[in-house]
């Protein structure tokens, strides 16, 4: 595992904290101006241009170089060349200060770590285009002479610029996703929004993804067949990498150059057959889309839910921490979950005064426990019997109204029983209970099927009476009058008789009878 350098961070923090972070950017914009070595004066005017206003005392300013300097970050050089008239001259200009390659390092992790926290992953396929044109002149470029190294090289540095842009932003966009659904308390309407936004984003990045993983793939393959270990030996000369003391530089760059091509093939065309990572591609939108859904419904859910269970634990373990002490913590235990003691606890020894209250409970006599108790968690109350309701004056009231019902129905099969058949016109006038049941019957005939000569026969529901039904012979219409109303249809030919005889006929004389009895 690879270590920080000790003291390589710790600018960073403590109370000069933004002051040392300061003095480093200024000397990092004074080597963007190609100024490797700063003096007093001129880190307090490269201060300014950082946007450092605050009063700076020389002593203040002294003492921060001289720690930057003993945490490695500074080097610090007597600078002989300058004539100094005065001992306040020499000890404003003698020293000068320059970054190391700690401090340069320290300067661009802390750059590179504002700039994460300021950025948004996205999955861009311009970036897969751009390095398909990459991949397409390195292989013209392959054909060139010696004058094309340099052009070789810039093509290999923009290519692998691409390829680490898309991985980076393939991480961003993963993380910065899953830190979306991670989040609590999401307004509904903006996570719907960034929802609806964020696939339809995925929707777009993922048309023809297959075909552009494919050109890269072939260009890649192009490039290989043209040499690609010639091809970086050219980009090496190309580089022309300056000399280093002890160990050549150009085993590491070539290394590091076979690293990134062996990531690009991982990538677009891996060389034991594995999936290529663009196609994970796939796998990442569609979790993505689900995953987005999920969380949606499940917002909805507890929107509609007056409470969620997850939502009260949480909130139950906020007020755990938040309690005082171990009393309030068994108080809100109980507040919470309810559990008492067990619920035959209340149960006493009939002389409790025998048993002291130092014996313990699995030495003392048993105590009994009723079934109901044990079965339902209930305990018995004896209490008074109600009164009991006198239901003379009910039954009484029902038998009258049964009564009333059977004379009514008796009337009614006496208004509709015929000794033959008749038209349906000779049942001119009824009274509304005999035409409710005529309806019945004519209802229940015209549902039946009818037999060869055009004859419906049906049965009321008892099976007590049978109705036949003819079409008329004539198409005459039939008037039927009540005090309801009138009703006019064919004029058919019907029969009302009794399944078992006229006796089956309740009569209205027989109702009144059981009516005096009941």
């Amino acid at each position: 595992m690879r270590r920080v350098p000790p003291e390589m961070f710790r600018f960073t923090t403590g109370e000069t904290a933004d002051l040392n972070g300061a003095v480093l950017e200024a000397f990092g914009v004074a080597g963007e101006h190609l100024e490797t070595a700063l003096g007093l004066d001129g880190v307090r005017e490269r201060l300014r241009a950082v946007g450092w206003v605050s009063d700076l005392e020389d002593e203040e300013l002294h003492e921060t170089l001289k720690r930057l300097v003993k945490w490695e970050l500074l080097d610090v050089v007597h600078n002989h060349a300058q004539n100094y008239r005065t001992a306040e001259e020499y000890e404003r200009r003698n020293l000068h200060y320059s970054l190391t390659r700690r401090g340069e390092a320290a300067l661009a992790g802390v750059r590179h770590a504002l700039e994460v926290l300021a950025s948004t992953g996205a999955l861009q396929t311009a970036v897969l285009e751009a390095i398909a044109d990459r991949l397409d002149e390195l292989t013209l470029l392959s054909g060139e002479p010696a004058a094309a190294d340099r052009r070789i090289f810039s093509t290999l540095r923009e290519l692998e610029g691409h390829l680490e842009g898309l991985v980076e932003n393939t991480k961003a966009f993963n993380g910065q996703l899953q830190r979306l659904l991670r989040a609590e308390g999401v307004d509904l309407d903006v996570f719907r929004e960034v929802k609806a936004a964020t696939v339809a984003y995925l929707q777009e990045f993922l048309v023809n993804l297959d075909r552009r993983g494919e050109t890269v793939a072939a260009a890649v393959a192009r490039v290989e067949e043209r040499g690609i270990a010639v091809l970086r030996e050219r980009a090496l000369r190309g580089a022309e990498l300056p000399p280093a003391p002890g160990e050549d530089p150009a085993a590491g760059w070539l290394e590091s150059r076979r690293a990134r091509w062996a990531g690009l093939r991982a990538w677009f065309l891996p060389d034991d057959g594995a999936r290529p990572r663009i196609e994970q591609l796939h796998d990442i939108a569609r979790r993505a889309i689900v995953s987005l859904l999920q969380v949606l419904e499940r917002i909805n859910e507890s929107r509609r839910r007056p409470s969620s269970a997850v939502q009260d634990f949480r909130e139950l373990a906020r007020w755990f921490a938040a309690a005082p002490d171990e009393e309030d913590l068994h108080r809100l235990w109980s507040a919470a979950f309810g559990l008492g003691p067990a619920r035959h606890a209340h149960l006493a020894h009939p002389d409790p005064e025998l048993i002291p209250s130092s014996h313990s409970w699995s030495e003392a006599p048993p105590v009994q426990v009723s079934a109901l108790l044990r079965t339902s968690g209930r305990t018995e109350r004896f209490t008074r019997t109600a009164t009991v309701r006198d239901v003379a004056a009910v039954r009484a009231e029902r038998a009258e109204r049964a009564r009333a019902e059977r004379a009514e129905l008796a009337r009614a099969w006496q208004a509709l029983e015929t000794d033959g058949p008749v038209r349906l016109s000779s049942f001119s006038t009824l009274d509304p209970a005999a035409f409710d049941r005529l309806l019945d019957l004519l209802g229940r005939a015209l549902a039946a099927r009818p037999d060869a000569g055009g004859r419906r026969r049906a049965t009321t529901g008892d099976g007590r009476v049978e109705v036949a039904l003819s079409p008329p012979p004539d198409g005459r219409t039939a008037v039927l009058r009540t005090v309801q109303g009138t009703m006019a249809g064919p004029d058919y030919v019907i029969h009302v008789t009794a399944v078992g005889g006229a006796i089956s006929f309740p009569a209205v004389r027989a109702a009144t009878g059981q009516e005096a009895a009941g």
